[in-house]
C-alpha cells in the first residue's frame, strides 16, 4: 500500500533519492570503520580497537534508520554494495595500519556527512515539506558531530 502522509510523490521521491545518497555514504564509513578496527596498530591497539568497534556499531544502527526511513516515505533501500559505491560522495583510499592517517580519514568522511546532512535539513523541509525527514537527519547530524569531535581528540593540533 502507498504511503498516504500527506506530501506529493514526487517530494518522496526527491526525498528518498538524497536518502539513498546517506545511506550509501553511511554504508561506506561503516566499511572503513570496520576496516580500521580489524587492522588498526600500535600501544593503544586494545584501545582503539574497542573505540573503532563502538564507532561502527552506532553507524550500523544509523544504517538500518535510513533504510527504514526510506521504506517509511513509500520507496524501497538500495541494498547492493554496488549501488552503493555508484551512489556514495565517500571514497575508499589505500589501506593503512597508520592510526594518525586513520582518524583522520574518518574525520573527513564524517564532516563530509555533516555537511551533507546540513543541506538536507533545509531541503527537505522548505523544499519538499517532509518535516518528518527534516527532524530525522537532524538526529543524525547530532550523532555525527559527536563521533566526529570523538574522533578529532585522538589528533594532534
Amino acid at each position: 500500500m502507498k504511503a498516504n502522509i500527506g506530501i506529493p510523490d514526487n517530494h518522496l521521491q526527491a526525498v528518498a533519492e538524497k536518502l539513498q545518497v546517506l545511506l550509501a555514504d553511511e554504508q561506506v564509513l561503516y566499511t572503513k570503520t570496520r576496516n580500521y578496527h580489524w587492522n588498526v596498530e600500535g600501544d593503544n591497539f586494545s584501545e582503539m580497537h574497542l573505540f573503532y568497534e563502538k564507532q561502527y556499531d552506532e553507524l550500523a544502527e544509523i544504517i538500518d534508520e535510513v533504510a527504514e526511513r526510506i521504506r517509511m516515505i513509500g520507496h524501497y533501500s538500495t541494498g547492493r554494495l554496488v549501488d552503493f559505491l555508484k551512489l556514495t560522495q565517500l571514497t575508499e583510499p589505500e589501506y593503512t595500519n597508520d592510526q594518525p592517517e586513520q582518524i583522520k580519514n574518518l574525520v573527513e568522511d564524517h564532516e563530509t556527512i555533516i555537511r551533507s546532512l546540513r543541506t538536507l535539513i533545509t531541503e527537505f523541509a522548505d523544499k519538499h515539506k517532509d518535516l518528518g525527514t527534516s527532524d530525522f537527519v537532524t538526529g543524525l547530524l547530532r550523532q555525527h558531530e559527536k563521533m566526529a569531535w570523538m574522533l578529532r581528540s585522538y589528533l594532534k593540533k
